[in-house]
């Protein structure tokens, strides 16, 4: 089976989520030389090429469709609300690639009409925490993508993190709401937490410290412990201790139920925008 250090990776968009695959596949080895970025930012393209990558001006068609002719991978990294106006012009262009989109909300129906039936399309939701190689990344494969052309997708995807494949395009949503938009659930709390611990004589430095360590540990701890969240959430719960006092006025306030329905608020954005952008 081939690997992408034997292949031609090309990235149309430079933004963070381009960058940071781009740096996950240079940690596990991929030459500079098979690595390709159009870019319309020339500043971002300058820093590309000082890093030994083949650059491309995606304000220039041909330059846009030579790195797509020179690819047997792409990844479509541009902003969803801009991705039909990128791709309509290159639509002759495609070929064996396999294409992996990361433009949240953009469905492979839409992608197949501006790309072409005969393209092998691979839809992925990554998260920011990708950023820093500690993403977690939800795919999909549409029918013509053999079992050795996923392997290559999941290749790419996974050098920024976990990846999950799911085999209904529709749970792309929910992987939005457990994971795309996720980190900034995680995020809120942190940031309520350090208020709190301010509010109670804590410095700012202090609060944020022992919040974000205690953040860290405890999903290490999720992740490497035999026991379920739920177990271990038990496990701390001493009867009639602190811990119980602060879980008692989460269940009154239904903190269950308020996750439950962000979460869902968000699966239901996914869906409209999905709709919006696809058009």
């Amino acid at each position: 089976m081939a690997t992408t250090t034997s292949l031609n990776i090309a990235f149309i968009g430079g933004g963070n989520m381009a960058s940071a695959l781009i740096a996950g596949l240079l940690a596990k080895g991929q030459p500079t030389t098979l690595l390709h970025v159009v870019e319309t930012n020339a500043e971002k393209l300058a820093d590309f090429q000082a890093k030994g990558l083949n650059t491309y001006d995606a304000n220039n068609i041909d330059d846009t469709k030579h790195a797509i002719e020179k690819a047997d991978v792409v990844v479509l990294a541009v902003k969803p609300q801009v991705i039909k106006d990128v791709l309509l012009p290159v639509k002759d262009s495609w070929g064996e690639q396999v294409v992996i989109s990361i433009a949240a909300g953009i469905g492979t129906d839409s992608l197949a009409e501006w790309l072409g039936p005969q393209v092998k399309l691979v839809r992925a939701m990554p998260n920011t925490p990708a950023m820093i190689q500690m993403g977690a990344t939800g795919l999909y494969a549409t029918a013509g993508v053999s079992e050795a052309e996923q392997q290559l997708a999941q290749q790419v995807m996974s050098a920024a993190g976990l990846v999950l494949w799911v085999d209904d395009e529709d749970l792309l949503h929910a992987v939005t709401a457990i994971s795309g938009s996720a980190p900034a659930y995680f995020f809120y709390m942190l940031e309520n937490m350090i208020a709190t611990g301010e509010k109670l004589g804590l410095t700012q430095t202090q609060a944020t410290a022992l919040a974000m360590q205690t953040a860290l540990g405890s999903a290490q701890m999720a992740l490497t412990s035999h026991d379920t969240p739920a177990e271990l959430r038990r496990k701390v719960t001493s009867p009639n201790g602190t811990t119980q006092a602060a879980i008692e006025v989460m269940d009154d306030k239904k903190m269950h139920q308020i996750i439950a329905d962000a979460m869902l608020a968000c699966e239901q954005r996914s869906r409209e925008l999905s709709q919006a952008f696809g058009k």
